[in-house]
């Protein structure tokens, strides 16, 4: 049995599938703290590798390699909590509505692929 076959028969997927999850509820007007939270998940991608990389480059240019050593699991765990504040200012359920979403239309691929 494939494994995209046995991830389609899980219970979340199924339920995804068959209740069409979609997007609707992003028509609604966001209030500020979930505007707040989604804005900090995007800036914790900015902060995440982006950051480590130009440590990279700085420690290489400057010659000093405890820059990345240590600035870098730094920044990338900074990046994991404002990422981490993001999800719980934004809600559960818009993260809920998106995951599963998200789950339908990559199940939905994956499956086309494999017919």
């Amino acid at each position: 049995m494939s494994i995209i076959k046995r991830i389609s028969e899980t219970e979340y997927v199924r339920s995804a599938m068959a209740d069409k999850a979609d997007l609707s509820a992003f028509k609604e007007k966001p209030s500020i703290r979930v505007i707040v939270g989604v804005s900090a998940i995007c800036f914790s991608y900015i902060i995440g590798w982006p950051a480590v990389g130009a440590l990279g480059a700085l420690a290489i240019y400057f010659n000093k390699p405890l820059l990345i050593a240590i600035g870098g699991p730094l920044v990338y765990g900074l990046s994991h909590l404002v990422f981490l504040l993001g999800m719980y200012l934004a809600g559960y359920n818009y993260s809920k509505i998106f995951l599963r979403w998200a789950t339908r239309v990559a199940m939905e691929k994956w499956m086309s692929k494999n017919t």
